[in-house]
Formats: C-alpha cells, sequence, structure tokens
C-alpha cells in the first residue's frame, strides 16, 4: 500500500451530515472538483470510504501515473448500472399467455384510482354547514 491517492470531491456536502462534512474537510477538499493527494494508508482508505459518494478516487502508481479506477463524470456517480445477479439473469421472462393477448377481461388494467385532494376538519364543517 505504499504509494498516494488521488481523491477528487465530485458532489457537495450540502445537506449531508457533519461528521461527513468534517471528513471531507479533514481530507483537504473545500469545494466539488478540488483534487488532493493523500497517502495510501489505512487511515486515508477508511476516510474516502466513509465518504465514497461524495469523492472520486485514483490510485497513484511508480512513476505519477494515475490508474482510474473511480467514475469519470457526474453521470456515472449519479445512476451507475444495475447490477442483476447472474442466476436471476439466466432465467427466462414470463411470456404473457395467449389468453392475455387475446384482452381477456381478467388481463385489462384497472382504470387508475383517484383520490380527493385531503382537506382539514375546518374545512369540513364548514362544507357541511353550507
Amino acid at each position: 500500500m505504499a504509494g498516494r491517492l488521488r481523491v477528487t470531491q465530485v458532489r457537495s456536502t450540502i445537506g449531508h451530515i457533519a461528521r461527513n462534512r468534517g471528513t471531507i474537510r479533514a481530507l483537504g477538499l473545500r469545494r466539488i472538483g478540488d483534487t488532493v493527494e493523500v497517502p495510501d494508508n489505512d487511515a486515508t482508505r477508511g476516510m474516502v470510504r466513509q465518504v465514497r459518494f461524495l469523492v472520486a478516487v485514483e490510485p497513484i502508481g511508480d512513476g505519477g501515473r494515475a490508474a482510474r479506477t473511480a467514475p469519470a463524470s457526474r453521470e456515472e456517480v449519479i445512476a451507475p448500472e444495475p447490477v442483476v445477479a447472474p442466476e436471476i439473469a439466466d432465467q427466462p421472462t414470463a411470456e404473457p399467455s395467449a389468453e392475455a393477448a387475446a384482452g381477456s377481461p381478467s388481463a385489462k388494467e384497472a382504470p387508475p384510482a383517484t383520490t380527493r385532494p385531503r382537506r382539514s376538519k375546518a374545512a369540513a364543517a364548514t362544507e357541511e354547514k353550507a
């Protein structure tokens, strides 16, 4: 583990708990886009792990070349690809039966339920008096 990590803040700390904001500050990050190089040891890896949803991390190998292991763009951070277990991915999907395709009454979708807006007890009482 004797190396360095390049840590970049990719998301805001606004709205996160004080512990996460403090960890970001302790790593030396002040705003989105800031990048710092920290020693690669158990302590800094633990700090990065605690705020992994706010930062991108690149290990810096010998010679200063960085091998990217973290997301490169905000879209990758916000919307990762869904993970499907191999045993689920291999199962065939359920095909609709011929009866359902023909439009039988059991296959029809129910109309969406409509709901009234909520009203206070005082508003309900005044409507009843009128």
